[in-house]
């Protein structure tokens, strides 16, 4: 009997706007370049697996020890000491923080699972940098369990927090991005999960309102690592217990093109100092007529 062909992988047949004319999506066809001019770094076929089983992926170790140790010097700052540095730099977003915004891991994960195609290319990024957050966590300021969002598969299209997926293709609107300085303990503060959830069909049941129910997953990790969640699935900060570090981490959520959700902007004076690429991570959601930057504020959020 002859052997049947085994079709390993096809690509996904997206539409277009216009016409249901195919739309080019392959990540490797956008951005190629960050704004320092470093080659993005794609995601690998079992991270994106991964990303779209789960709803969040962990990157240990993302960032040098040196690039670490510079980011915590900057951020320790931020959270204890924000008169000691330049006012339009004070800003989870200033200093050498800037450079987290387009790291070449999270461009290559845009441009895979946010980006809109016809608009990413050597010039600008097919994707928008919603807001920008400094956590500074420890055993006298926990924070709290609060778990919220899920089901993202269902949402409506006026809804950031949605979840999109076809054979061979997914979508993630609002996207979280989180450096964590600090070594982090599994079960001691980090971020919890319900894993699959940004998927679900059904209501969450009663049992994911406490924290030590088993269908919580959270993660460990060294200093300097990258973590990556839909908002689409249902999460909660976890109050932090390492008495031995605190928790130190700048949170960046990422939006499509075409949807904003929040109205935080960094500094004006901090977005003029940044490399033009970099710029387009703060322009309006897009209009084929007006295609400017929003007005600019100088407020600050914290974590």
């Amino acid at each position: 009997m002859a052997e049947t062909k085994k079709i390993v992988r096809s690509e996904p047949f997206v539409i277009n706007k216009n016409m249901g004319s195919p739309m080019a999506i392959s990540a490797r066809d956008l951005t190629p370049k960050n704004a320092d001019g470093l080659p993005v770094v794609l995601p690998t076929e079992k991270q994106k697996y991964d990303f779209d089983r789960n709803g969040w992926l962990l990157i240990p170790g993302v960032l040098s020890k040196d690039e670490c140790d510079e980011m915590r010097t900057f951020a320790e700052r931020l959270a204890k000491d924000p008169e000691s540095i330049p006012e339009h730099e004070r800003c989870p977003l200033g200093g050498p923080l800037q450079t987290l915004a387009d790291h070449p891991v999270v461009v290559g994960f845009m441009n895979e699972f946010v980006a809109y195609p016809p608009l990413a290319n050597d010039e600008r990024y097919g994707f928008r940098l919603e807001t920008s957050h400094l956590f500074y966590r420890d055993a006298e300021t926990p924070g709290k369990f609060s778990p919220h969002n899920g089901n993202g598969l269902f949402r409506m299209p006026w809804d950031s927090h949605f979840y999109r997926c076809i054979p061979g293709k997914a979508w993630s609107g609002l996207t979280r991005v989180v450096w964590e300085f600090n070594p982090v303990k599994k079960g001691q503060g980090s971020t919890l999960f319900v894993s699959g959830s940004h998927k679900a069909a059904y209501p969450a049941p009663e049992t994911v309102r406490d924290p030590e129910s088993t269908m919580w997953e959270t993660y460990g990790c060294p200093p300097g690592s990258l973590l990556f969640f839909t908002e689409a699935i249902t999460h909660s900060a976890h109050p932090w217990t390492n008495t031995e570090n605190n928790r130190l981490a700048v949170f960046n959520l990422y939006n499509i093109v075409a949807s904003r959700w929040h109205s935080w902007l960094p500094p004006e004076k901090l977005i003029e100092s940044m490399p033009p690429l970099r710029q387009t991570l703060f322009s309006e959601p897009y209009n084929e007529k007006v295609d400017t930057f929003f007005p600019r504020t100088t407020a600050y959020m914290d974590g």
